[in-house]
């Protein structure tokens, strides 16, 4: 009998290659990458007005066991420190690994911190410093010299501050007549983003110095100064 041509044979060794693969063991089965870590983005040691929303929202980044960052990971926050909410509680990771949520202080005047937590992964802790109203100070307006019975030119500005020179909003001010007549309108008024309020001063009749305060809680008399010619 003739002996089959190579042809023959090299057809059957390729249609046999596949049945060989599709044996247990002849394929290598490639595990995907699982979260390994989490990294702060942004957002921590923050300082702001305690009871105030932090300016910079927190981002952390899941990282995976590649070192690249993954996606569809329920990264939860938690206040540890401080009172405060974080909001949302729990978030996704979106295509770059990365969740972004809103930290709102609590009122005291300390270190507060939050936690990021993902499934099987080392938990990250966040910073920030809650400041409360220690300073009142006239920004401007302040020693004007106007007609008596007048406008002063310059609206009078009031700011709130903390510790380092942060402002403090939602803080109200009073304000008060204390020499000369006249009027101040509003007599009072909550603080902006800024800290700051403004107020219109009318002098009164009597010439010379005439002199207004400002409290703001514990802080004050401040006293505000015009002369009336």
């Amino acid at each position: 009998m003739p002996s089959p041509r190579p042809t023959h044979l090299l057809a059957v060794l390729f249609t046999a290659v596949p049945t060989l693969l599709a044996f247990p063991g002849c394929t290598k089965t490639v595990e995907p990458p699982t979260a390994s870590r989490l990294s702060i983005v942004q957002g921590h040691f923050q300082t702001a007005a305690a009871g105030t929303q932090l300016l910079t929202p927190v981002v952390l980044r899941v990282l995976g066991t590649d070192g690249a960052p993954i996606a569809k990971i329920p990264v939860s926050f938690n206040v540890l420190a401080g009172g405060g909410s974080v909001d949302p509680g729990t978030v996704v990771s979106d295509a770059n690994g990365e969740v972004k949520a809103r930290w709102t202080l609590g009122p005291a005047a300390q270190i507060q911190t939050l936690t990021g937590v993902a499934p099987g992964v080392e938990p990250v802790t966040l910073s920030a410093n809650g400041v409360v109203a220690s300073e009142l100070t006239v920004v401007q307006g302040n020693n004007q010299t106007a007609k008596a019975g007048t406008a002063l030119t310059v609206q009078i500005v009031l700011r709130v501050t903390g510790g380092a020179n942060v402002p403090i909003p939602g803080q109200t001010i009073g304000l008060a007549i204390t020499g000369g007549g006249g009027s101040l309108s509003p007599v009072s008024a909550v603080t902006n983003a800024l800290g700051e309020v403004t107020v219109r001063w009318t002098l009164g009749p009597q010439l010379g110095l005439q002199t207004a305060t400002a409290t703001a809680g514990a802080l004050g008399p401040l006293a505000i100064t015009a002369i009336a010619n």
